[in-house]
C-alpha cells in the first residue's frame, strides 16, 4: 500500500479504456475554461461558472501549491481520442484517521451520457481500495441532480441517505444525499 499523499508527490498517470487521468497542468486552461464557463455543468455544484480565461488560469496556477500541499487529489480526465481535457474526478475529502475517501466528478456538458463520469470515479474507487487501502468511499450530491445519483450505484454504491437543507448555494437550500460503498463490498464486486 501507498500513501494517498506519497502517490499525488509523484506524476500519477492512470488509462483506462478512453481516459488518462493525470495531475491538471497549465496546459489544461482552454479546455478546463470551455466546460467550466457553462451553467449546466456547474449547476448543482458549489462553485460558480468561470468568468474567464483569466480565472481559469489563475485557479490552475493555484493547484501546484493545493497539490504539494496535499489539499487537492483531483485528475484531469483526459479523453484519449482527441486529446482534450473534459472534466475533472478525484478525491475531494480525504479523512485518513478514519480511513474514509470522498469522490467527486465534473464533466465537460459535451461529455454527458456516456459512462464517462463512472468510468472515471471506478478508477477513483480502485485506488482508494486496492492501493491506498481504504476502508470506505464515498460520495454526496444535491438531490436533483439524479444524473450523479445514477453514476453512484453504477458504481455499486449504496445510498446512506438524505441531509436536508445540507447546503447553501446562492442564497438556495438544498439537500445532499450520500452513496458509499466499503472495502469489503468492493471485493466482493
Amino acid at each position: 500500500m501507498i500513501s494517498i499523499y506519497d502517490y499525488f508527490d509523484g506524476e500519477p498517470v492512470i488509462e483506462t479504456n478512453r481516459l488518462l487521468l493525470r495531475k491538471v497542468k497549465k496546459k489544461d486552461t482552454h479546455d478546463m475554461y470551455e466546460y467550466s464557463c457553462d451553467g449546466r455543468v456547474s449547476e448543482y455544484l458549489l462553485w460558480s461558472p468561470h468568468p474567464n480565461e483569466k480565472y481559469t488560469k489563475s485557479y490552475i496556477s493555484s493547484l501546484k501549491k493545493q497539490y504539494k500541499n496535499h489539499t487537492f487529489f483531483d485528475f484531469a480526465v483526459i479523453y484519449k481520442e482527441n486529446g482534450k481535457m473534459i472534466g475533472t474526478c478525484g478525491f475531494s475529502r480525504v479523512d485518513a484517521e478514519n480511513s474514509c475517501v470522498e469522490i467527486g466528478y465534473v464533466l465537460s456538458h459535451d461529455y454527458w451520457g456516456m459512462g464517462i463520469a463512472a468510468e472515471a470515479a471506478r478508477e477513483m474507487i480502485r485506488l482508494a481500495f486496492e492501493e491506498f487501502g481504504f476502508n470506505r468511499v464515498e460520495a454526496r450530491y444535491m438531490t436533483e441532480n439524479i444524473h450523479s445519483a445514477r453514476v453512484m450505484e453504477k458504481l455499486g454504491m449504496k445510498k446512506d441517505g438524505v441531509l436536508r437543507s445540507a447546503v447553501c448555494v446562492d442564497g438556495v437550500y438544498h439537500d445532499v444525499g450520500y452513496y458509499s460503498i466499503l472495502n469489503d463490498e468492493y471485493k466482493g464486486l
